[in-house]
């Protein structure tokens, strides 16, 4: 029986770099107003969504920016509770958080 030489494989390069380009698209946002994203800290969430084109409230920004105690999934989102928000070195959005009633640290 002949050998059959195998087709030359192009395009798998293309095909395993496509999850990572969609994951890091997916993490980095195309917008400020998208809402969280990976790398941010609370101050610098809330400080990107007041800031942003759409100059949204403080509490809009913190309704956004706030992690849940589950993780931010839909499984346990019942008994989720809010996860204060850490405000270190934040006077500004400390005073702002106290006004609306928000939970943080300093």
């Amino acid at each position: 029986m002949p050998h059959l030489k195998q087709p030359a494989r192009r395009g798998t390069t293309r095909l395993r770099l496509l999850p990572l380009a969609a994951l890091s698209l997916l993490s980095t946002g195309c917008s400020k107003e998208m809402g969280r994203r990976i790398n941010d800290t609370d101050v610098s969430c809330l400080r990107a969504q007041m800031s942003g084109e759409s100059r949204v409230s403080f509490p809009i920004a913190a309704n956004t920016c706030q992690r849940m105690s589950n993780g931010n999934m839909i499984f346990g989102a019942k008994n989720a509770k809010p996860i204060p928000l850490n405000l270190k070195d934040a006077p500004d959005l400390q005073a702002q958080a106290a006004e609306y009633g928000y939970t943080y640290t300093r």
